[in-house]
């Protein structure tokens, strides 16, 4: 049996951060953020302190064997990073990381590169994560539906609501990854939706062939990742943390407390699930 490139185990950490980034649905900016945090858990494993400050993004990592993440001394080493990075950096911050490096950990897991996951049992001190809310019922989903919200915000929810994705994946597709008659992305097919949700998307994109699906009301500042602007509109890509205050203002009279729904809440709700993003942990939804 011919074995695939990409089943062969990578030796080096710094390979398999690369091949998890590559298949991982990411916007530009996103991947960044994934890219540095990865980055950085590399100094504990092998023992050492990452540069502190600024210096720390500009820094080259240590060169660690994947095969470390199975060794007994990598969860008190990564535990122990953790606690000195809660002495520079705010608890969110550190979740985030923490949660990019979880997102990897269990995408190598599943292609059995390791078996150990290093990263279970830690929880940054003091600073607990946030408690998941239940997913909404049925009729939950039917009042929501049935909401004043645009275009934009009906297609975002009805998709995480059907696929089950992580809000964050779900922000990062671009218009030539959606298959509107078969009902998934491309080229893979790993978010997936049904006939309502399909033509929501295909009213939302209009012929839009390219650049972010989910758009802002505004122009793209200058600067912007032509990765993150259309190039027909000029508008930007939809940010995680707009798209979590839009949906808990829509939901405020819906919710029985007043407090609006939270989008995990819809994620929760689909049938699936896709590799977790930094914000699930750092925004708490």
């Amino acid at each position: 049996m011919t074995l695939l490139f990409a089943d062969i185990a990578p030796v080096e950490y710094a390979v398999a951060v690369d091949r998890f980034l590559a298949e991982a649905e990411l916007g530009a900016a996103s991947r960044r953020v994934y890219r540095i945090s990865l980055a950085g858990w590399a100094w504990p494993l092998v023992g050492l302190q990452p540069p502190a400050g600024r210096g720390r993004r500009g820094a080259s990592p240590p060169v660690v064997p994947l095969a470390l993440l199975d060794d007994a001394a990598a969860e008190p080493r990564l535990a122990s990073a953790v606690a000195h990075r809660l002495q520079h950096a705010q608890a969110r911050t550190v979740h985030r990381e923490l949660s990019a490096l979880r997102s990897a950990v269990g995408w190598w897991q599943r292609r059995q590169w390791i078996t150990a996951d290093p990263t279970a049992a830690l929880r940054p001190t003091g600073a607990p994560l946030p408690v998941l809310l239940p997913p909404l019922t049925r009729a939950q989903l039917t009042d929501l539906w049935a909401a004043p919200a645009g275009l934009r915000e009906q297609a975002f929810w009805h998709l995480l609501a059907d696929s089950g994705a992580a809000a964050e994946t779900v922000l990062a597709l671009t218009a030539d990854a959606i298959d509107i008659a078969g009902g998934r992305t491309r080229p893979a097919g790993r978010i997936r939706w049904g006939q309502q949700t399909g033509e929501l998307l295909g009213w939302l994109l209009a012929g839009r062939h390219h650049g972010p699906v989910f758009l802002t009301d505004r122009r793209a500042p200058a600067g912007t990742s032509p990765a993150d602007v259309c190039p027909l509109t000029g508008r930007g890509r939809l940010s995680y943390r707009r798209a979590a205050e839009i949906f808990t203002e829509h939901t405020r009279s819906l919710d029985p407390a007043g407090r609006g729904w939270l989008l995990h809440q819809l994620r929760r709700a689909g049938a699936g699930g896709q590799i977790p993003e930094s914000a699930a942990i750092s925004n708490g939804v």
